[in-house]
């Protein structure tokens, strides 16, 4: 394969995966507008409100979609078919498995849940509707991480951009059935995405179906339950679900911390958080196509393209990053006014954007690392690096911050986040090269 070509579908994937990660903002955002214009604003606060609570709980089982791609692309490096269809058949085995659990444990999830996010009771009883109506598809959703890892792993940017078109413009019809139509309000809002996530897993089989050798999955069945495979399996997915447990932590720290230095500092400095995490859509599509070539690469023994991966994607991503992060310096006013027209909070943005380019640089070098562990599964590379960033970076200045009433030592400590994260991803660069050799 020449050069120019791999640099070539790099560049696809990353852009496939960007525009099917934006499908998730831009179907949030219709959600939220057909919410936002019933007569009572409580079912969209209520919705709002159980987001948070499915964020946390399907956000612990990213670790399916991620151990799956770098799995997948390092099969596929090594043109090992078996052992692709291996890997798929177990994750999604184990998906549908955690998906039942999660079924069964629905009532105490919700109570517990709920529980802890506080609200007024209208707001709670709108949010409890919409669980009600989207706690069905937690099969879906988790073996929808599977496949799409399957076929990102594949590098197959067309079939994952299929279906982030089906899974969010079938949510965006459904909401309008169920919510304008039929009047069903937060509960219609849940159904709406449940079932569109069950549309999604069918595309994504029938899609699969096309590829399927079926004698040689039928003699891969039988060693699926690889007792080693499965303990290594079970290895990675731990220390990934560490590290993203440990972003929450870190993130949702800083939002309390926030909160607690007042109402004007929460509302700007979530604005703020909105901006990155906007801009990670963006990160995010490089970060995916660089743990694909990367599993793929480690797969064939090619070290020295995994140097021209590291040079290339960091060089986009950094440059995305710092690119972005001054676009919002320099047109503040414009930019966030899209999220908000109060003029007090506006007036507050002026002295905090400029930490978004600090944040911004560290985070989008951090990102793309994720991407190129998780390529090689070195899960407890990136486990060590997040908890190291949490326990180091972030919680001794926050809790600084806080004692100081200083939202200036709060960003400080963001920053030191994300740069402990990206320096100690860095660092293990090294290590990471002789070790796929």
């Amino acid at each position: 394969m020449a050069e120019s070509v791999w640099l070539r579908g790099f560049g696809r994937l990353a852009i496939a995966n960007i525009i099917s990660n934006l499908m998730v903002p831009l179907a949030g955002l219709i959600d939220t507008a057909f919410l936002g214009h019933l007569a009572d604003i409580r079912h969209l606060a209520g919705v709002a409100l159980a987001t948070v609570l499915f964020n946390g709980i399907y956000w612990s089982f990213g670790f399916l979609r991620m151990g799956t791609t770098g799995l997948m692309a390092q099969a596929a490096g090594r043109g090992d078919q078996p052992e692709q269809w291996r890997v798929g058949l177990r994750g999604l085995m184990i998906a549908l498995g955690l998906g039942l659990v999660i079924l069964l444990g629905q009532l105490p999830l919700r109570q517990v849940g709920f529980a802890i996010l506080r609200a007024d009771a209208d707001v709670l009883e709108a949010g409890v509707a919409f669980y009600q109506g989207r706690i069905w598809d937690a099969p879906a959703v988790l073996m929808n991480y599977v496949i799409l890892g399957w076929f990102l792993g594949l590098g197959r940017s067309r079939q994952v951009l299929v279906l982030a078109v089906v899974g969010n413009g079938t949510n965006i019809l459904l909401d309008y059935g169920m919510i304008v139509r039929l009047g069903w309000e937060s509960y219609g809002a849940g159904l709406a995405t449940a079932l569109s996530q069950y549309v999604m897993l069918l595309v994504g089989a029938l899609l699969l179906a096309r590829s399927v050798p079926w004698e040689q999955v039928g003699q891969q069945w039988r060693t699926v339950w690889n007792r080693r495979a499965i303990g290594d399996l079970f290895r990675l997915n731990r220390d990934i679900m560490v590290r993203t447990w440990a972003l929450l932590v870190s993130f949702g720290a800083f939002t309390n911390l926030s909160g607690g230095m007042g109402t004007e500092t929460l509302a700007v400095n979530t604005l703020l958080i909105q901006a990155l995490m906007l801009v990670s859509y963006f990160l995010d599509g490089i970060a995916f196509a660089t743990e694909t070539y990367a599993g793929q690469c480690h797969g064939q023994g090619h070290r020295h393209r995994l140097r021209t991966l590291l040079t290339v994607g960091g060089v986009i991503s950094v440059g995305l990053g710092l690119a972005c992060a001054i676009a919002f310096i320099t047109f503040p006013q414009p930019l966030f006014g899209l999220l908000t027209d109060h003029a007090a909070i506006l007036s507050q943005i002026d002295r905090y954007v400029l930490w978004l380019l600090p944040v911004f640089g560290f985070g989008a070098m951090a990102f793309m690392l994720d991407g190129y562990f998780l390529g090689l599964t070195l899960g407890s590379t990136l486990r060590n690096s997040t908890l190291l960033a949490t326990l180091i970076g972030f919680i001794p200045l926050a809790s600084v911050a806080y004692a100081h009433q200083s939202p200036h030592l709060l960003w400080l400590a963001m920053t030191c986040f994300m740069a402990i994260r990206a320096l100690s991803l860095v660092l293990a660069v090294p290590s990471s090269l002789q070790s796929s050799s």
